[in-house]
């Protein structure tokens, strides 16, 4: 297969305000043996306003009352201006019981384990979440009610675990009945051992999302700097009608041979105003769907999304670096393996739109009879490392399990990111798994390209390994069987498999080598010539093994990373002076030529 490979820019910024990320909302834990409440300050989506909070667990099953205050009854409170804890719960108590307005009670139970992540049963709404090694869970819940952009009225609770209760093997869980079914913000905070040593890294100060929420909730527009500091939790909806993809819906299904991919970045496919798309669509999955006969004139029959799992296009600006002022629009830094990124939505609707516009897109794009191929990374996450972490998920829950450590507790980096995604370990093996059912199922995309696959290919101590567990899984799954997979076939750690990706006969590979040797022919370097044959008839060195077939190379010239079209011809090295980085970035073997001058000529 060939593959048409492009970059975009995209400029403008859309801005409006959402949360106010500096507030700190204060709110009301466990009650003590005294019947006072404990205040502890939780740190969660802004403009949101304390009505009231009370946590309980049970033995089997609890009735949990949580009284309102009303608006103009209500005490706002702020942990650090608190100098009496129980003189301010007994005022907020006695606040209460002046107001008329009462919420529902919330009747908890044990629930179930299965399965991981939030779900709807006959009982109420089912919370599981993997920890192996935590020893406190407590499920964080935030109920909100929207009124304008930028204002949230919300009543947090805060529902401690029973291990003896709602714990099964490894998996901890609870069931809250009479939840609404919809708009309810919930992540957990979680406390375990704190060896760093032994690798771990609780903190019960911070909510996580949970790793299997199928929709994020955080900042409403991309680059929206105003609230760059924004939390991001889960959230869910039990309410709207399945997506109707249509009596005579079918997917392309074009044979691996015939493939020709064009890859490209959502947001800035269309960002810039030269799209002539409105505004509201700029830089969104349905700008995307605006621009399918551009697509069609260029003769391609497939798109490979650069990541649109869910991140934090601003997680560069959440302290001072070198690159503060840059803003990730590529999305290789993921969240939540299961959320598309809500700000692709249109005009800040958030994550139910979210997965509503991504549908939409995937059914137009294969009406015109273009698949869709994912560009995934499941080889590191946007927590970073130990110098400077940003712990939303898998860090907190359980980080001995989801990351590669070597002996002393450390993460290893061979993905360049800082951390490395404990891909062969059976739990997150798992989590992989069902993210890709997921988006074949829920979503209906063609395929896969898997970012530095090679990491894949690694056991638990970072160890190549011959046949690993992940990519045979992946090869094997019946879900995935009419899927293209595609290997990045390296990673940052040196594991280079060009032509010996583990493959089972099903895996096709990015081939670097294909890009290397055409570069170094166009630029006239000697020898070349049988090389040169080589790659464009097929590479049947790299290819021609067992059931292996042409259509297992994916030829390329340029892609997302390192220098375009452009650059090859007015570059001899590198110049990555505006990202803050020094030039360390990027690959110094570009086999490019700048003609006799470096750098762009004007000759007009």
């Amino acid at each position: 297969m060939d593959a048409f490979l492009c970059s975009h820019n995209g400029n403008p910024i859309l801005n409006s305000p959402f949360f106010n990320s500096k507030t700190e909302l204060t709110h009301l834990t466990s009650r003590t043996p005294a019947g006072c409440y404990s205040i502890r300050s939780l740190s969660i989506f802004s403009s949101m306003r304390l009505r009231s909070s009370k946590s309980v667990f049970g033995s089997n099953e609890t009735l949990l009352n949580s009284t309102q205050i009303k608006k103009h009854d209500r005490v706002e409170c702020n942990a650090a201006n608190v100098s009496d804890h129980l003189v301010q719960a007994n005022v907020i108590e006695e606040e209460a019981t002046q107001s008329s307005e009462i919420s529902p009670s919330f009747k908890v139970s044990a629930g179930q384990g299965f399965p991981l992540g939030v779900s709807e049963t006959e009982r109420g709404i089912n919370f599981a979440l993997f920890s192996q090694h935590a020893s406190v869970v407590t499920l964080c819940l935030s109920i909100s009610e929207r009124k304008t952009l930028g204002e949230v009225d919300a009543e947090v609770v805060e529902l401690p675990l029973d291990p003896s209760v709602n714990k099964t093997g490894d998996v901890w869980h609870i069931c809250v009945e009479d939840l609404p079914r919809h708009s309810v913000l919930y992540g957990y905070r979680l406390d375990g051992p704190r060896e760093w040593q032994q690798g771990h890294r609780f903190d019960s100060s911070i909510v996580l999302i949970d790793p299997y929420a199928k929709q994020v909730e955080g900042r409403r527009y991309f680059g929206d700097a105003g609230n760059k500091m924004s939390k991001f939790l889960g959230t869910y909806d039990f309410t709207s009608l399945p997506f109707d993809w249509g009596d005579n819906y079918l997917q392309p299904s074009i044979p691996e041979k015939d493939l020709v991919i064009y890859e490209m970045n959502v947001r800035a496919f269309t960002a810039d105003e030269s799209s002539g798309l409105d505004p509201d669509i700029r830089g969104s999955y349905l700008g995307v769907i605006e621009k399918i006969p551009h697509l069609l004139g260029l003769g391609i029959n497939a798109v490979e999304l650069l990541p649109v799992f869910e991140f934090d296009e601003l997680e560069l600006q959440r302290h001072p670096n070198p690159r503060d002022h840059m803003i990730n629009t590529w999305g290789y830094s993921t969240i939540n393996f299961f959320a598309p990124m809500s700000r692709y939505a249109s005009a800040g609707v958030g994550p139910v739109a979210a997965q509503r516009e991504f549908k939409q897109m995937v059914k137009a794009l294969h009406a015109s009879g273009i698949e869709v191929i994912l560009d995934v990374v499941y080889n590191h996450t946007n927590e970073a490392d130990d110098v400077i972490p940003y712990t939303t998920s898998f860090r907190g829950i359980d980080n001995k399990v989801y990351y590669m450590l070597d002996v002393n507790g450390q993460y290893l980096n061979f993905s360049g990111c800082g951390n490395t995604l404990n891909c062969n370990h059976p739990v997150v093996m798992e989590l992989i798994l069902d993210s890709l059912r997921h988006w074949v199922i829920e979503y209906h995309v063609d395929g896969f390209r898997f970012d530095l696959a090679s990491v894949l290919c690694r056991g638990t101590d970072g160890s190549p390994l011959n046949a690993p567990p992940l990519i045979k899984a992946i090869a094997k799954d019946d879900i995935l069987s009419k899927c293209k997979i595609i290997a990045e076939p390296w990673d940052c750690g040196g594991l280079y498999l060009v032509g010996s990706f583990p493959n089972w006969d099903r895996w096709a590979e990015w081939n670097g080598k294909y890009r290397d040797d055409v570069r170094r022919f166009i630029k006239g370097d000697s020898g070349m010539k049988g090389n040169f044959a080589t790659r464009v008839a097929g590479s049947a060195d790299l290819y021609k093994v067992n059931k292996r077939k042409p259509y297992h190379s994916v030829n390329f010239i340029i892609a997302h990373d390192g220098f375009t079209l452009h650059d090859l011809v007015s570059y001899n090295v590198k110049h990555n002076d505006a990202n803050g980085e020094g030039g360390n970035d990027g690959c110094n073997d570009n086999f490019s030529w700048n003609c006799g001058y470096e750098g762009t000529v004007n000759i007009f």
